[in-house]
């Protein structure tokens, strides 16, 4: 099963390991964790500058999306309810 983070970009339920809210106020860890991602060019945005709403972790990569966490949360669970 695929999920969809916007601006046509899909990855594979398979790859997730997180989906997390970056929606204001972010913990500072967090932050943190994007600098480094972003340094390491393992990040990818999908969206457009300042209008990120879901930092989601996978395998191989870290997506920057505009879609709520909660919406790709649901996507991610009708993968998982079907396995």
């Amino acid at each position: 099963m695929y999920i969809h983070l916007g601006n046509n970009n899909i990855i594979s339920s398979d790859n997730v390991i997180a989906i997390l809210n970056i929606e204001p106020p972010i913990c500072k860890d967090l932050t943190e964790f994007i600098e480094i991602a972003k340094m390491e060019k393992d990040i990818l945005n999908v969206s457009e500058k300042g209008k990120e709403k879901a930092l989601i972790i996978c395998t191989d990569k870290v997506y920057l999306s505009p879609i709520s966490s909660t919406t790709l949360l649901r996507r991610a669970e009708n993968f998982f309810k079907e396995v």
